[in-house]
């Protein structure tokens, strides 16, 4: 089955066609007739012999037309993950290829690195005065058994009369020094895991800054941008420092009109011309934009693109869209004639009579138009619709060659 791309045609435009075909028409006229015809039905006016086509079954491609821009199917910003330091080397151009977590650029981290050797020496600090603290716990708990242990036996020598109130009054007194000393040691203990904690939190917080110095790919791609210079201070609020292309990944962002945004569905097959390209590059349709611009009335259409050198975002492109095939019967372009009154063929019966029969057209492409009604499969339809052949006249009908009246 033959295959025709298409595409909707105004009535217009169709219009000027089936003139241009008339006034081609005329000088085909002088090689196919024998004789100038009479009136219709004339039985002595000359017979023209005149090709004609037969209306036919074939797949008819609807395709959309659209326009647009390469861009890149996701674009990463990478910028400084810390504050306040200074860039002192690229790693990359614009261009390279990096990997995910591929180092980009270095900060001059030397401040921080002077910071996380104070807090080194704090934590370390922090460690010795807790040991320290739990030396004294343990002296103090000690003397705290042996104060408590007189106390005991002071009781016992009161009991007994051979202790006065005094010695055991001191005995009491010792007692709760003791288990002062416990408390303030264990006070003193707190207190130095406190700081220690704090000293190893600003240390990780340091060590988090210096490694944030090297500013590193979050995923795979292509760098379409490096912003920075050597020598800036960054800053997390500042612009970023490169964009990457996600794996290189470049799409076509095409606008679509309203009326045609029904007609686009994801997977459905592209082929685009490029500007520098001299062949075309197919794609699929990945996204239809669920909205249209309430000023433009364009929807977006995104469609992806195979991996191919010299893609590169912001390139124009022009293409269609196949938006779907179906069986249609059809006929030579140049056997439709349209004027202001619509379509009409010049249908040929009883073998050898022109009958104007008005027919609805549908998609037009690759020289044949879909007839929607007023014709039926095998008509037969003059190959050349136009006024030089009027309604009731008889010809001599031929068949043209097979390529002619495939091509129209």
């Amino acid at each position: 089955m033959t295959v025709i791309r298409s595409r909707r045609l105004g009535l217009l435009a169709l219009a000027v066609v089936g003139l241009l075909v008339v006034a081609g028409g005329w000088r085909i006229l002088a090689s196919d007739r024998v004789g100038q015809a009479g009136q219709p039905g004339d039985p002595a006016a000359p017979v023209p012999v005149t090709t004609i086509a037969r209306a036919e079954k074939h797949e008819v491609v609807e395709t959309l037309a659209v326009t647009g821009t390469l861009v890149a199917r996701e674009e990463v910003l990478v910028g400084a993950e810390v504050d306040g330091l200074r860039i002192i080397s690229f790693e990359v151009d614009v261009g390279d290829h990096v990997a995910a977590g591929q180092v980009l650029a270095r900060l001059d981290h030397a401040q921080l690195d002077t910071q996380l050797a104070q807090s080194d020496a704090n934590i370390a600090k922090a460690e010795a005065a807790f040991q320290s603290a739990q030396a004294s716990i343990a002296e103090a708990q000690a003397s705290a058994i042996q104060s408590q242990a007189s106390l005991e036996r002071t009781q016992a020598l009161r009991g007994n009369g051979n202790a006065s109130a005094e010695q055991l009054l001191a005995r009491q007194t010792e007692v709760k020094v003791a288990e002062s000393r416990i408390a303030s040691a264990q006070e003193t203990a707190h207190s130095a895991t406190a700081d220690k904690a704090l000293a190893l939190a600003q240390r990780n917080d340091i060590a988090l800054r210096i490694a944030r110095a090297e500013i590193k790919a979050p995923v795979a791609g292509v760098v379409s941008e490096r912003q920075a210079r050597i020598g800036a201070v960054v800053g997390m609020s500042s612009q970023p420092l490169f964009r990457l292309i996600r794996d290189g990944e470049v799409e076509f962002r095409a606008e679509v009109t309203e009326t045609g945004m029904p007609r686009v569905a994801i997977g459905q097959t592209v082929e685009l011309q490029l500007t520098g390209f001299d062949r075309p590059v197919r794609g699929t349709v990945r996204l239809v934009d669920p909205t249209v611009d309430a000023t433009s009335r364009l929807g977006r259409v995104a469609v992806t693109l195979p991996a191919e050198p010299g893609l590169r975002p912001g390139v124009f492109a022009q293409g269609t869209i196949e938006t779907g095939r179906r069986p249609a019967l059809t006929v030579p372009l140049s056997a439709v004639f349209f004027s202001a009154d619509g379509a009409y063929v010049q249908a040929v019966r009883d073998g050898d009579l022109v009958e104007r029969r008005p027919v609805e057209t549908g998609f037009v492409g690759d020289g044949r138009v879909e007839i929607r009604r007023g014709l039926a499969e095998g008509e037969a339809v003059v190959l050349r619709a136009g006024s030089f052949l009027r309604n009731g006249d008889r010809i001599a009908p031929v068949s043209p060659p097979v390529a002619a009246a495939t091509a129209g």
